[in-house]
């Protein structure tokens, strides 16, 4: 693979937020979305230079908004402007995750194969794992090779909970 550079950013901005899966840290730098952060994140998994909070910024607001609306069941795709740090290969990997269906799944080796990497699935694991995005970028939709729930920021429980939140929203409301 080809020598990748990880991007810099200014300082971060946050909010708080809760959901029906705990309390969740949002926060945006002057671009764009930077980071959803679980309640018990584990400190360092996202790099992120937070210089305040900042409950009026109008990203968090509106991402706010559209996870209030997947928690609903009324959104399956966020229209977000996004932001996270990261090298070019997390990045891939993290646009090839926003092209999984709603309440589908899929193996990290068919996300390696996706960005041209067919043999780097233990790569692709570890960039799953980096990951800035939760929710927005579901990694939480990438199974191992077996169908097994493997890795996740949040835990596996949540995992589970939202692939089963996902399911039961595409069988009770058909596509949206």
């Amino acid at each position: 693979m080809a020598r990748t550079e990880v991007t810099r950013r200014r300082g971060h901005v946050y909010k708080k937020v809760q959901s029906p899966v705990g309390r969740l840290t949002l926060v945006a730098s002057d671009e764009g979305l930077a980071a959803i952060l679980w309640e018990h994140e584990r400190e360092n998994r996202v790099p992120l230079n937070i210089v305040g909070e900042d409950n009026a910024n109008p990203v968090l607001v509106e991402t706010e908004r559209q996870l209030g609306e997947y928690f609903a069941g009324r959104r399956q795709r966020f229209a977000l402007t996004l932001d996270p740090s990261g090298t070019a290969f997390q990045r891939s990997v993290w646009n090839a995750l926003m092209e999984i269906p709603f309440g589908e799944t899929r193996s990290y080796g068919e996300i390696a194969a996706r960005i041209g990497y067919p043999t780097a699935a233990r790569a692709v694991g570890a960039a799953n794992g980096r990951n800035p995005l939760s929710i927005v970028a579901p990694c939480h939709r990438v199974l191992g090779a077996s169908g097994a729930l493997t890795g996740f920021a949040g835990g596996l429980g949540l995992k589970e909970h939202l692939l089963a939140f996902e399911k039961q929203c595409r069988s009770s409301a058909g596509p949206m």
